[in-house]
């Protein structure tokens, strides 16, 4: 079984930076592919980005050139670092093991304007 708890979220002005964590226990392994949703309110879940075992990346075309994914396997933890931030960025950010079919409970991004 997988459990996955994030961290890092909270309030942050427009153009600041957040650095959201995603603590994994269980059979997680550095093949599973990980990755970030995001949900504001009245919007459905939309994929932040995902990572791949090995590296690979992918992102929303909204977060590209701002949020980067990246993984620390020995550590089972995924993270979602987000620069330049927007009030649209304000959501309830998910991680996600895509392989296992797990989410984690989310954390809540607010950016003022």
């Amino acid at each position: 079984q997988v459990q996955l708890v994030e961290s890092g979220g909270g309030l942050v002005q427009a153009g600041g930076s957040l650095r959201l964590s995603c603590a994994a226990s269980g059979s997680i392994f550095s093949s599973d592919v990980m990755g970030w949703h995001r949900q504001a309110p009245g919007k459905e879940r939309e994929l932040v980005a995902y990572i791949v075992g090995g590296g690979s990346t992918k992102y929303a075309n909204s977060v590209k050139g701002r949020f980067t994914i990246s993984r620390d396997d020995a550590k089972k933890t995924v993270y979602l670092q987000m620069n330049s931030l927007k009030p649209e960025d304000t959501a309830v950010y998910y991680c996600r093991c895509f392989t296992k079919n797990t989410w984690g409970q989310g954390t809540q991004v607010t950016v003022s304007s």
